[in-house]
């Protein structure tokens, strides 16, 4: 599948939301200021991280006010936020996001050092995980958040790795 362009947003990529069989995808928000750091989270998940789950489509975010617009819509079901991003970092997005969205999905934030995990308990993210980006950490933060999203259940925690 390929990427559906919105015109006028040139930092989000919007995919189809079901496969061809017509089974329902699930949508990660990668939000960085870094392309770099955006395309490593996505090629450290990749589109199918495990079987029993359906494929991912990303929504790759560069501002804040995107990431906002977007989680309030409704349509996301993981957002992954760079903690050292600017000039909006990823903690006082999800600060934000927990405080002002009643249907917030999980939040998984990537900090600087594993020291600063304590800060995502202040910004109510449900995960964290220290950069440099580790894909086998990242999968065990990140899969228990999309699980928990599609069981009717899911409470939110907070997983360090």
């Amino acid at each position: 599948m390929t990427p559906k362009s919105r015109p006028g947003r040139t930092s989000i990529r919007v995919m189809t939301e079901a496969t061809a069989a017509g089974r329902a995808r699930l949508r990660v928000l990668v939000y960085s200021d870094n392309a770099r750091t955006r395309r490593q989270i996505v090629q450290a998940l990749g589109t199918r991280p495990r079987a029993d789950l359906p494929e991912i489509d990303y929504l790759e975010v560069a501002t804040a006010t995107v990431v906002i617009e977007r989680v309030d819509a409704g349509d996301v079901d993981l957002a992954i936020l760079d903690g050292e991003a600017t000039p909006a970092g990823g903690m006082g997005i999800a600060k934000q996001l927990s405080d002002e969205i009643d249907a917030c999905p999980p939040i998984l934030i990537l900090t600087g050092r594993p020291d600063d995990a304590w800060l995502t308990h202040w910004a109510r993210a449900d995960a964290t995980v220290a950069h440099p980006i580790d894909p086998i950490r990242l999968a065990e933060a990140a899969l228990p958040l999309l699980c928990s999203r599609l069981s009717a259940g899911g409470s939110r925690r907070l997983i360090t790795r």
